[in-house]
């Protein structure tokens, strides 16, 4: 899908490859694209990600505020701003447990998993196709559960 065919132009692509480039150096500067240092923090041994975490939430959760409180639209989208609100249901915490384990065996994050190939760690790929793997997995369970109980649900022609 090109910049012209989506609806958003390209100053919108433009913004979000930017955002992207500043992610990656951020994650490669602060040590978080190197599996060692996030298994370190998982196993309480550096709380160093501690900190770059916390950073992250608190800037992002200003600029989200002042955005919204501020502004009436999204300056690139023009869309006013919504919240959208989620029923907490058992896929959570179950999917929540399966990511954390899935973080403590590959020592990255998904968004890192990219940052570290960036950094020549050739051999995150395993995990990223893994990620890619897990989710096909997860969306083809999900959608042969959906047509069960739409068939279970049809009126039966017999």
């Amino acid at each position: 899908m090109s910049a012209d065919t989506d609806g958003r132009g390209l100053a919108f692509t433009l913004v979000i490859l930017l955002g992207g480039l500043v992610f990656g150096f951020g994650l490669g500067l602060s040590g978080m694209a190197k599996p060692e240092i996030v298994l370190d923090f998982l196993q309480f041994e550096d709380f160093g990600l501690l900190f770059v975490m916390g950073g992250a939430a608190v800037v992002s959760g200003v600029t989200i505020f002042g955005a919204t409180n501020f502004l009436d639209r999204a300056p690139l989208t023009g869309r006013g701003y919504t919240r959208r609100l989620k029923t907490f249901d058992k896929n959570v915490p179950i999917g929540g447990a399966i990511f954390g384990v899935g973080w403590g065996l590959s020592g990255i994050c998904p968004g890192a998993a990219y940052a570290s190939v960036g950094l020549g760690n050739v051999t995150i790929l395993w995990a990223i196709l893994g990620m890619f793997l897990g989710a096909y997995a997860q969306g083809f369970v999900r959608s042969s559960r959906a047509e069960e109980t739409d068939a279970a649900a049809a009126p039966s022609t017999d």
